[in-house]
Order: C-alpha cells, then structure tokens, then sequence
C-alpha cells in the first residue's frame, strides 16, 4: 500500500518561509514523479511544482518560480517543497502526489496523493 504522508504546514506571515515534507513508502518510486499541488475551498487543485524522482530534475508552475524550490532525498523517501517568500493568496491545503508520469501538471497524471497539510498564510 502506497502511503505519502505530508508534514511542515502552518500559520505564517507573508514574507515568511516554510519547508514541507512528504514521506513516501510502500513501492520503488524508481520512474515516478513526485508533485505538490494546492487547493481551497471550491477550486480545483492547482499544480505547484514536480520532480523526477530518479534524477531530480524539477518543474515549477510560473507562479512559484524563483520562490519555491522542489527537491528529494530518495535515500529517506521524502520529497520537501522549500516555500520562500509566501503571500497570502498561496493559503491553501497542500498535497503531496506520486505517479507514473514525467513531470506532469495534471492532478489526473499521479495516483497517489497524500492527506495534505494546511498552510496559512496572514497579511
């Protein structure tokens, strides 16, 4: 059984920054990529960034570029999302998701998501 389980979210002031983990475990994630994306209340869930988790290469949505960096650790099977910079509209529940795929910014591209963890960020 596939388990990804996020941690590191919080209340934050805009400025600040904040680390998120997830935790992979269950399979080899040996040809996946690993994502974040973020969601409120009555959207859709917005891709954040993704990484191949063989050979670490990222991708960011335009709106983080510059500000949040993406990385792993496979050794600890753990994939961080570093968020620098924050601003109160990034409020939202972030997740973490695996999937067969490469790189891709579409929530239907990952079949495993994780429970997320609420970031909060005041003005």
């Amino acid at each position: 059984q596939v388990l990804l389980v996020e941690s590191g979210g919080g209340l934050v002031q805009a400025g600040d920054s904040l680390r998120l983990s997830c935790v992979a475990s269950g399979r080899a994630f040996t040809g996946f990529s690993m994502a974040w994306f973020r969601q409120v209340p009555r959207k859709e869930r917005e891709f954040v960034a993704a990484i191949s988790w063989s050979d670490g290469l990222p991708n960011y949505d335009d709106s983080v570029k510059g500000r949040f960096t993406i990385s792993r650790d496979n050794a600890k099977n753990t994939v961080y999302l570093h968020l620098n910079s924050l601003k109160p509209e990034e409020t939202a529940v972030y997740y973490c998701a695996a999937g067969r795929t490469w790189l891709e910014k579409k929530s239907d591209a990952y079949d495993y998501w994780g429970q997320g963890t609420q970031v909060t960020v005041s003005s």
